[in-house]
C-alpha cells in the first residue's frame, strides 16, 4: 500500500504562516519526534502495526490515484482529496497516513494549525511516522523556530540514522546558516541513502548559485526536475540561473512556470513583477502585487509597489490612496515619501514636492543616497519648474506693462490725429468764407440765377452736317428743344418792305 502523498517543503522564501502548537515542554509548545520503543538489550522494538481493514486501505489507494491523476494535470480539487482521505480515516481511525495526508492538504492551503492538529494525531496514531514529526519541524522552521526545528530533525535521526530527509533538511539550514560546505556535506550524505531525496538536490542547487557556479546548479536542479518536474523551487531557481546569465526570456518562461504549479509561490511573482516594471508593463505587474497581497493584505512594500504600478498607469488619485494605506501601515518607510512626492510633483506643487524629497534624503541618511540617485534629478526638475514659473511670471507682467503703453500710446495717437482733422476742418470753413464765389444776381422775377460757368477757351466749329428732310410729327404737349443752330451764313440783303424774314429753313 502507498503510504504517502508527499512532505511539505520550505520554499526558498517561501514562509508558511500559523504557529506550531504541539506538545508542551517547560512552558514552550514543541514538538517531539517519532517515539520507538527499546527492548532491554536497547535494541529497537519491532513496531506493532495494528491490522487496517481493506476497505480502509482500498479508499485509500483510490484517493492516492486521484491525487496522481491531479497532480499531472496540474489542477489539484483540495475539497474531492479532503472527502476521500477522510472517508479512509471513517472507514478504520488507525489509518495514520490518511490522517497525515489531510495533515498534507491544509498544509497546502495555508491552514497551518489545522495541519499540525491532523500531524499531531497522525503522529499519536503511529509514533513511528516520522513524515509527520519532519513536517512539523519544517512549519516550525519557516515560522522561524530554527533551534526547535533543529532539535526535531535531530531527534529524527537519533531514532532513524538512515533518515535522508532530516539530513536533508538540516543541510538547508546549514545552507541558510551560511555553512555551505556542511551543506553539500550532508546534501549528499542524504542522497547516498536515497537517491530520491529532492530536498538535497534543491539545497546543493542553491548552494551551487549562491557561490556562482551556475553550470552546476543547473545540472543538479535539472536532476531535481526528472523527480518532480511541478516543484516551483526548482523552477524558480532555474530562473535565477537564467538572470544571472543575462537571458531574461527563458528566466521569465521558468518563473511562470513556478507560479502556475502553485499560485501562491510568492518569490516567483516578486521576480516576475520586477521585470513586468522594467519593460513598464504596470498593467502586469499590478497582478503579481495582487497575488503577493492576497497571501499578506498587509505588506508594505507590496502595497508601495502597487502605488507605483497605479502612478505609471496613469491613475494619481488611486496611488495616492494606496500611499496614504502604506502610511498607516509603515509610516516610516522613506520610499513613501519619495513616492508621494512624484505624484505631487505631477499634481503641480513643486515645493511641496522638493519638501517630500527632501524629507527621503533625511530619513534614508547621506549613507543610504550617493549623488547619482534619481531623487536629486528630481528635486532639480521641480526647481526648474519653480523657475520657469517665476519666469512665466515676469514675462507675463512685462508683456501687459507694455500692452498697457501701446494702447496708451495708441490713444494719443488717436486723440492728436481728431485734433489735425478738427483743425484742418475749420481752416477749409474759414477759407470758404472769405474767398468763396461771387453771390448770384437776382433774375427778373425777383429770383437768382446761377453764376455762369468760367469762360472756356473756344474750341473749333464743326461742319454743319448735311441737312435731313424730317416727318412731320405729332403735336406734344410741349415743344420739343430747339435744334442747335447752324454756324452763321452770310449776311442775307436786307428785307424788302412788306415781306416775311426766312427763317433759314
Amino acid at each position: 500500500m502507498r503510504k504517502l502523498i508527499l512532505s511539505a517543503a520550505v520554499g526558498t522564501s517561501l514562509a508558511l504562516t500559523g504557529c506550531v502548537t504541539t506538545g508542551t515542554s517547560g512552558g514552550r509548545d514543541t514538538v517531539q519526534g517519532p517515539r520507538v520503543v527499546a527492548n532491554k538489550d536497547g535494541t529497537a522494538q519491532t513496531e506493532v502495526v495494528p491490522q487496517i481493514s481493506n476497505k480502509a486501505k482500498l479508499i485509500f489507494d483510490d484517493a492516492l490515484k486521484l491525487y496522481e491523476t491531479q497532480k499531472k494535470a496540474k489542477t489539484v480539487d483540495y475539497a474531492t482529496l479532503e472527502k476521500r482521505f477522510r472517508a479512509a480515516v471513517d472507514a478504520d481511525s488507525n489509518l495514520a497516513e490518511a490522517t497525515f495526508n489531510l495533515g498534507v492538504l491544509a498544509d497546502r492551503q495555508g491552514k497551518t494549525k489545522e495541519a499540525v492538529s491532523l500531524y499531531k494525531e497522525a503522529l499519536s496514531k503511529k509514533p513511528t511516522l516520522r513524515q509527520a514529526a519532519e513536517n512539523l519541524a519544517v512549519i516550525a522552521q519557516n515560522n522561524g523556530d530554527e533551534a526547535g526545528a533543529v532539535r526535531i530533525y535531530t531527534d529524527i535521526l537519533n531514532n532513524y540514522p538512515d533518515d535522508a530527509g532530516s539530513r536533508a533538511r538540516l543541510a538547508e539550514i546549514s545552507r541558510r546558516k551560511g555553512d555551505l560546505d556542511k551543506a553539500v556535506e550532508l546534501s549528499r550524505e542524504a542522497l547516498f541513502r536515497d537517491p530520491k531525496t529532492l530536498q538535497a538536490y534543491k539545497t546543493m542547487m542553491q548552494v551551487y548559485y549562491e557561490q556562482k557556479q551556475y553550470s552546476l546548479a543547473r545540472l543538479i536542479a535539472l536532476r531535481a526536475s526528472k523527480l518532480d518536474d511541478s516543484d516551483p523551487e526548482v523552477s524558480y531557481t532555474l530562473g535565477l540561473i537564467n538572470l544571472a546569465e543575462k537571458e531574461p526570456a527563458k528566466a521569465r518562461s521558468q518563473f511562470k512556470k513556478a507560479v502556475e504549479s502553485r499560485p501562491d509561490f510568492l518569490p516567483a511573482h516578486y521576480q516576475l513583477c520586477r521585470m513586468a516594471f522594467a519593460q513598464e508593463d504596470y498593467q502586469g505587474a499590478e497582478e503579481h502585487l495582487r497575488r503577493i497581497l492576497q497571501a499578506n493584505g498587509k505588506n508594505a512594500d507590496a502595497l508601495l509597489n502597487l502605488g507605483v504600478a497605479y502612478k505609471g498607469m496613469g491613475q494619481l488619485d488611486k496611488a495616492m490612496a494606496t500611499y496614504d494605506e502604506v502610511q498607516k501601515l509603515n509610516g516610516d518607510m522613506p520610499e513613501l515619501y519619495l513616492n508621494r512626492g512624484i505624484i505631487i510633483g505631477l499634481k503641480g506643487d513643486p515645493e511641496k514636492a522638493i519638501t517630500l524629497f527632501k524629507t527621503y534624503l533625511a530619513r534614508k541618511g547621506e549613507a543610504g543616497v550617493g549623488m547619482d540617485h534619481p531623487v536629486h534629478t528630481l528635486i532639480s526638475e521641480q526647481e526648474a519648474v519653480i523657475a520657469k514659473r517665476e519666469e512665466d511670471k515676469r514675462i507675463a507682467e512685462e508683456a501687459a506693462k507694455m500692452e498697457a503703453e501701446m494702447k496708451k500710446m495708441e490713444a494719443a495717437a488717436a486723440e492728436e490725429e481728431r485734433k489735425l482733422k478738427e483743425a484742418e476742418f475749420q481752416k477749409n470753413k474759414t477759407d470758404a468764407k472769405g474767398n468763396g464765389p461771387p453771390a448770384p444776381a437776382p433774375d427778373a422775377k425777383g429770383g437768382s440765377t446761377k453764376a455762369p460757368p468760367p469762360a472756356a477757351t473756344p474750341a473749333p466749329v464743326a461742319a454743319p452736317a448735311p441737312e435731313k428732310k424730317e416727318e412731320p410729327k405729332p403735336e406734344a404737349k410741349k415743344p420739343p428743344a430747339p435744334a442747335p443752330a447752324p454756324a452763321a451764313a452770310p449776311a442775307a440783303a436786307p428785307a424788302k418792305k412788306g415781306e416775311e424774314p426766312d427763317d433759314g429753313l
